[in-house]
């Protein structure tokens, strides 16, 4: 539902460029960068950004449409959109190729606007061009949602079946709608620009209607194309009753200990899917361990509000030792999740930035993240059984990461001495390794507050 109204409300873009408000694009763009280099507040340099990138849009588009107005005298193109009339689904492929080429259905349709404004192409050959222009940008969402979740991926294959389907059903009833909104161009006085915008909104509304009654069907049918089950992160807390608090303190406790270990759960399914993604680059696993990550500070609010509460109640000593491990265990989780972030985003730079790591520094990482997530489990399980042996464990292990730490520094120095590594790469892979051994050293808070509790 939330993807078709982003389709209609992509119609606004070129009502906006009905109104022709590239005149005013240079003093907007003027006001955008005034507001990003003149003031050091973040907000008002965010919506500097913005108003900057409005106005170069619509000045943009202005230039191209200029660039493009000798195409018209060319007896070639003159051709194409005499072809473009008789046969419309050319027109649909033309539209669709062209705005796959430029990524931007915004621009594809603000250069057919000013095609037709200056009379290079009729409005019979330009809606057939509209309607491709509106299948493009789906396959630009199809393109973008490979590695990505399974939910990206039918979000995107809806978004084209959708398209598809509008784009057939206007074909069908091409003429009829071409009569209606030329119709529409006499009554309301619609300029040259208009005329395509108001095409454009009545498509995508009428098509919405038609296909709102089904949305189950497309739904069943996209789940078969793409089946799986889509991991679902439950982000509210399970245990924490705040009835026992009050009735019985040391109930409450235990309830709160099995949100902790929910929370470290969910620190070590996000930490595996981080080192998927280090490994392969698969959107995908970033974005689940991104959502892990903010499911452990939701629980660490949760949690930690809980355990205050329970503060102020008459516990025992043995309730109060666990208590306190409990409250440093939350602390620990939550900074782990931080880091577990901070390496995705790492990986997100080293890719947008075409960063490259040799085969042997992924190896190396994959090595220390296996090691990690080994430390970070047996922590949660000493943790869960309250065992002094795994903690133990848990401070050997730690102490192997740390040397693994000093390892693949010296190697990766070694690397690029020989020019096998760049500096760029460099500071990428040293920082992952960074964030992989404070983990470690989270870990072995943990491990170190279930040794200091020995009221079992």
């Amino acid at each position: 539902m939330l993807l078709w109204g982003a389709n209609v409300g992509t119609t606004v873009t070129a009502f906006i460029i009905g109104i022709k408000i590239s005149a005013y694009a240079l003093p907007i763009i003027a006001f955008g960068a005034a507001l990003i280099f003149f003031f050091k507040n973040k907000k008002v340099n965010n919506f500097g950004q913005v108003i900057f990138g409005f106005g170069a849009l619509f000045y943009g588009l202005e230039l191209m449409g200029d660039g493009l107005r000798p195409i018209r005298d060319l007896q070639m193109f003159a051709d194409l959109t005499v072809s473009m009339s008789a046969m419309p689904l050319l027109g649909v492929l033309i539209g669709t190729i062209f705005t796959v080429a430029v990524q931007s259905s915004s621009a594809s349709i603000g250069l057919l606007q000013q095609l037709y404004e200056q009379g290079a192409m009729g409005l019979d050959a330009a809606l057939p061009v509209l309607f491709g222009d509106n299948i493009g940008t789906t396959i630009t969402a199809i393109l973008a949602s490979i590695g990505a979740s399974i939910a990206a991926k039918r979000a995107a294959l809806t978004h084209v079946i959708f398209n598809l389907i509008g784009t057939i059903i206007v074909l069908l009833v091409f003429y009829p709608f071409l009569h209606f909104v030329t119709y529409l161009s006499v009554e309301l006085g619609l300029n040259e620009r208009m005329q395509i915008a108001f095409a454009h909104g009545i498509f995508n509304v009428s098509n919405t209607l038609i296909q709102l009654p089904f949305v189950a069907v497309l739904a069943m049918i996209v789940t078969k194309l793409i089946p799986g089950d889509e991991i679902s992160i439950e982000y509210k807390a399970k245990h924490l009753d705040p009835r026992f608090i009050g009735s019985s303190p040391a109930i409450a406790l235990g309830q709160a200990k099995q949100e902790v270990l929910r929370m470290a759960e969910f620190s070590e399914k996000g930490l595996h899917e981080v080192s998927q993604y280090l490994v392969n680059g698969q959107k995908r696993h970033a974005e689940i361990a991104v959502q892990f990550e903010e499911a452990i500070n939701n629980l660490d609010r949760k949690i930690t509000d809980y355990l205050i509460q329970i503060s102020s109640r008459s516990l025992s000593d043995q309730d109060s030792k666990l208590h306190s491990v409990l409250m440093d265990t939350v602390r620990d989780i939550e900074r782990i999740g931080d880091h577990i972030e901070n390496i995705v985003e790492l990986k997100d730079y080293q890719k947008a930035n075409k960063v490259n790591l040799t085969e042997s520094a992924v190896d190396d990482l994959k090595e220390m993240c296996d090691l990690t997530l080994s430390t970070l489990k047996e922590a949660i399980q000493s943790l869960e059984l309250l065992d002094h042996d795994m903690a133990n464990s848990v401070i050997e292990k730690e102490e192997k990461i740390d040397k693994m730490e000093r390892k693949l520094r010296k190697k990766h120095i070694q690397r690029v001495n020989e020019g096998k590594c760049t500096g760029s790469a460099g500071i990428v892979f040293v920082d992952i390794v960074s964030n992989l051994e404070r983990i470690g050293d989270h870990s072995v808070n943990i491990a170190e507050a279930v040794i200091a509790d020995d009221h079992h």
